[in-house]
C-alpha cells in the first residue's frame, strides 16, 4: 500500500492543519481493518496522523526535499509492518519513533542541518478594494509581518530542544505525550516542565525586546 502524496503546504513553520483528523481511541481498530485490505481506513490513518510525521520531520530541520522523503520513507516502512505491530493503539509512538530514527539517518549522512524557510504572511490585496483600504490593509499585514518575523527570531534563539519541543507541540491535532517522547526521547514526565520552561524562555526574550 501506498501513502498519499504529502500536501504541499505540509513542510513550514507554521502548525500543520489540513488533512483529516483521528480519534486515537479509533486506531488500533483503524490499523486492524487496514491489515485486512480496509483502503479507507489506510485512508483515516494516513490522513489523521500525517500532521504528527510532519512535526517531527519540522522539529529535526530537514530540507524540503529530505522533509518528503523521511515523510513517504515513514508510510512505507509503517505499510511495510503493518499486520506486525504489536501495540495497534499506539501506532502514532510507532510512527513517531520511527520518523525521528529516518531524520536522524538523513541528519547524520548529511551532517548538517538545513533551516527551514520563513513563513509567507502577507496575502494578495483584492483588485476591488479601495485605494485607501488596500493601503491600511499592506500596513497591518506588514505590522503582522513584522510582530511574526520577530517571534521566529526569538524562537530561533532558543536551545535546539526548546525548538525541536515546541516544533512538534504546535502540530494539530495535537500528539499525545507518549508521540513526543517517541519522536524526541525525551522522558514523559519531563515533557510538560521542559515545555514550561521553554516558553517562558520565549515570553522573556520577547518581553525584552517588546516583540509582542
Amino acid at each position: 500500500m501506498r501513502s498519499e502524496a504529502a500536501p504541499a503546504t505540509a513542510y513550514d513553520d507554521r502548525p500543520y492543519t489540513r488533512g483529516g483528523t483521528v480519534d486515537r481511541s479509533e486506531v488500533g481498530a483503524l490499523v486492524q481493518s487496514a491489515v485486512d485490505g480496509d483502503t479507507a481506513a489506510w485512508k483515516a490513518l494516513v490522513e489523521g496522523l500525517s500532521p504528527l510525521v510532519w512535526s517531527v520531520v519540522r522539529a529535526h530541520r530537514l530540507s524540503e526535499a529530505d522533509g518528503h522523503e523521511v515523510y513517504q520513507t515513514v508510510w512505507f516502512r509503517f505499510a511495510q509492518n503493518l499486520g506486525r505491530i504489536r501495540e495497534p493503539d499506539k501506532t502514532g509512538s510507532w510512527l513517531a519513533s520511527t520518523a525521528r530514527n529516518e531524520c536522524l539517518k538523513v541528519i547524520k549522512s548529511l551532517r548538517r542541518l538545513t533551516p527551514t524557510d520563513d513563513p509567507q504572511l502577507l496575502d494578495r490585496v483584492s483588485e476591488d478594494r479601495t485605494p485607501e483600504q488596500s493601503v491600511l490593509d499592506s500596513e497591518e499585514a506588514a505590522a503582522q509581518s513584522e510582530r511574526v518575523r520577530r517571534l521566529w527570531q526569538e524562537f530561533e534563539a532558543l536551545g535546539e530542544r526548546c525548538r525541536q519541543l515546541l516544533r512538534v507541540l504546535i502540530s494539530s491535532p495535537p500528539p499525545s505525550y507518549q508521540e513526543v517522547s517517541a519522536a524526541l526521547g525525551i522522558a514523559v514526565g519531563s515533557i510538560g516542565p521542559m515545555r514550561q520552561r521553554c516558553l517562558r524562555r520565549l515570553r522573556a526574550r520577547l518581553d525584552a525586546r517588546g516583540a509582542l
